[in-house]
C-alpha cells in the first residue's frame, strides 16, 4: 500500500471519526459497545463463542452466488464483521480498520480469510459492494457480500449481531482460527495492532 492509498484511506476514517463526534451519545448509543454511560471510553470486551454458521446463499462483490458455510471452511482463519456502504459513522472504522489489519499483516495476509457482511443487502449490490471495496483498498482475501434480505438476517442473527435496524448496528469484530474452532467475539472498537494480536494468538492457540 503507498503512501497516497493511505491518504486516501484516512479521508473515510477522518470523517467518520467527525460524525461520531457531532452525534455524542446517540452514535455511542447505536454502537452498542463503544464507549460506557457518561461518555467515558471503554476498552472492548473478548468472549469465545460457539456459532453455527447458517447454510445461506450470499452474493459475493464479484457477483458470484456462493455458500456461506464452504466460504467461511477453506482452511483459512476468518475475520468477519458486518457493514452496510451508506453508513458513515460505525461502517468506516470497521472497515479501516480491517484495511490496516491486512497492511500490517504484510505477505502473511494471503492466509487469512477477511469477510464483511452487508446489513443492508437491499441496497448494497454487489457493484456498490465493489466500489466500497475499492475505497478501502480491499486485498484479494478480503471479501464482501450481499444477497437477499432474508439471508442477511439469518447470518446476522447466527453470530448474534442483529439489531432489527442498520440504524441499531453493533460494533463487533469476529475471529476464528479455523473450521471447527471457537469464534473470538470482539464487542467495540479494536485498534488494528491489537486485531493483530488477537489474530495471531488465536491462531497459535490452535
Amino acid at each position: 500500500m503507498t503512501p497516497t492509498s493511505l491518504t486516501r484511506l484516512a479521508a473515510p476514517i477522518r470523517a467518520a471519526l467527525v460524525v461520531l463526534a457531532a452525534l455524542g451519545p446517540l452514535a455511542t448509543a447505536r454502537a452498542d459497545a463503544g464507549s460506557a454511560p457518561g461518555g467515558s471510553a471503554r476498552a472492548p470486551t473478548r468472549s469465545l463463542r460457539d456459532y453455527a454458521v447458517p447454510a445461506v446463499r450470499l452474493v459475493r462483490e464479484d457477483g458470484k452466488v456462493v455458500s456461506l458455510p464452504e466460504e467461511m471452511n477453506d482452511g483459512r482463519p476468518i475475520l468477519l464483521n458486518f457493514i452496510f456502504t451508506t453508513c458513515t459513522s460505525i461502517c468506516p472504522l470497521l472497515s479501516g480498520t480491517f484495511a490496516q489489519f491486512e497492511r500490517r499483516l504484510g505477505a502473511d495476509a494471503s492466509k487469512v480469510h477477511l469477510m464483511s457482511i452487508s446489513i443492508d443487502p437491499e441496497h448494497d449490490t454487489p457493484a456498490r459492494l465493489s466500489e466500497y471495496a475499492r475505497k478501502f483498498h480491499a486485498g484479494p482475501e478480503w471479501q464482501h457480500y450481499t444477497g437477499t434480505l432474508d439471508a442477511s438476517v439469518a447470518a446476522q442473527q447466527a453470530f448474534d449481531v442483529y439489531r432489527g435496524s442498520k440504524m441499531s448496528h453493533s460494533v463487533v469484530t469476529l475471529m476464528r482460527a479455523a473450521p471447527g474452532k471457537p469464534w473470538l467475539r470482539i464487542e467495540g472498537f479494536v485498534s488494528p495492532d491489537d486485531l493483530v494480536r488477537d489474530y495471531r494468538e488465536l491462531v497459535a492457540a490452535r
